[in-house]
């Protein structure tokens, strides 16, 4: 990779809009839940907020008319990402504006900015594909990642300790004035030339991309596919949907959870990202998929261990930090191995429907997490959380069988 690809326009535009899409997400993982259980919601009611999860899961069935049609003059992509922003930017605002016991009002404007954001990944998504040369896409792929993880500090950290001092209200309006960033750059940069035309016709922009998918697999293969993708981080995902009231339930106040342990996982994630892409370069996706997989399950012991001897911030501050490493070495190659699956002449679509199913744990059996941790206690719930990385393993094991993967690569 040439110097010269670290500083042109394409690489600032992958991390605007990777920060810009990651906020969104960790509103509703780190302080949607943070900001209910300081209203005395239960656990319950708390993990069934995990369901505004659900559009991230189900983009891919309206991901077709992103690719189709324009919203306005500035093009697919800038229109589609204007729109989303400006909704974002309201529905934040609004959303902290009554208490999380006005059920109507935070499933309205919870449901609208969970809308926004899964739409915005789309277009960000495609957008990316299409300005990035393959010579460009890893390093661009990887930048977009790791600004997408910084995006967690703002509702991860300054929120946090933010709502310390001031009303959610602020909180939220804090929150939704570091989407403005995006929002400048969407006006500045051009539309991307589609290589392959936009769609002609709706049924075009449906089918093709999947009969692409399918064909190119095998309908037997691609379903294991499918189903891989689905399981990959199901054990991690739900250790993360209540891991903000773990640790309140620990006795940690918010400021410690935002300004130690935060910032711990912030910076291992990131590390955990950026190591994992370098390691793939020698290792191979197929076998980073194995080796960064063991070490994303073997992070979720030390929520067992903090649930059995809670300890001092430093101790809490090493738990994040190997759990969020591992996660970010997980998450690396299964982004990876999402792109390597798509077809540049069908990228929003294709990439939509995998990285819904990438989601689904999270937006779907989440909502029974509450429940499940209210009722077994915490070390159970991580214990069930950790025997739930199997089913990933023994997917990845039809999808890209291990011995095969040391022998070849």
């Amino acid at each position: 990779m040439k110097a010269s690809h670290l500083y042109n326009g394409r690489m600032a535009t992958c991390i605007v809009l990777g920060f810009s899409s990651g906020l969104p997400l960790f509103i509703f993982i780190y302080l949607l839940p943070a900001w209910m259980q300081s209203a005395g919601l239960s656990l319950s009611s708390i993990g069934a907020a995990s369901l505004f999860m659900l559009p991230y899961s189900l983009k891919f069935f309206w991901a077709p008319f992103i690719d189709r049609y324009r919203l306005s003059r500035l093009g697919r992509r800038r229109s589609w990402i204007l729109v989303c922003l400006l909704l974002l930017i309201a529905g934040f605002s609004a959303l902290g504006l009554r208490s999380p016991e006005h059920l109507p009002w935070l499933l309205f404007w919870g449901t609208v900015c969970a809308f926004g954001s899964a739409s915005m990944d789309t277009a960000i998504d495609a957008l990316r594909r299409e300005i990035l040369s393959d010579e460009e896409l890893g390093l661009g792929t990887a930048l977009h990642v790791n600004a997408y993880k910084l995006a967690g500090i703002v509702p991860g950290s300054l929120a946090l300790i933010l709502a310390d001092h001031r009303p959610w209200s602020e909180v939220y309006i804090f929150c939704s004035l570091f989407l403005l960033p995006g929002l400048l750059l969407i006006l500045l940069i051009p539309e991307p030339q589609a290589v392959h035309g936009r769609p002609q016709t709706l049924r075009e922009a449906v089918y093709a991309p999947l009969a692409e998918f399918f064909s190119r697999h095998g309908y037997r293969q691609a379903l294991w596919i499918l189903a891989f993708i689905t399981f990959y981080k199901f054990g991690d995902s739900m250790a993360a949907s209540l891991a903000t009231p773990f640790y309140l339930d620990l006795g940690y106040s918010r400021t410690a959870i935002g300004l130690i342990a935060k910032q711990a996982g912030l910076a291992a994630s990131i590390a955990g990202g950026l190591l994992g892409g370098l390691w793939m370069l020698r290792l191979g996706i197929s076998r980073a998929l194995w080796l960064f997989g063991i070490a994303q399950a073997l992070s979720l012991s030390g929520f067992i261990l903090l649930s059995l001897h809670p300890g001092g911030l430093l101790t809490l501050a090493a738990v994040i930090a190997a759990e969020a490493f591992g996660v970010g070495l997980g998450t690396t190659a299964l982004v990876a191995f999402l792109a390597q699956q798509t077809d540049t002449r069908h990228t929003a679509t294709q990439f939509a429907l995998l990285s819904s199913l990438a989601a689904l744990p999270r937006s779907l059996f989440n909502a029974a997490s509450g429940w499940c941790a209210e009722h077994w206690g915490w070390t159970l719930y991580f214990s069930v959380c950790l025997i739930l990385t199997l089913p990933g393993f023994l997917l990845l094991q039809r999808v890209t069988p291990w011995p095969k993967v040391a022998a070849s690569e």
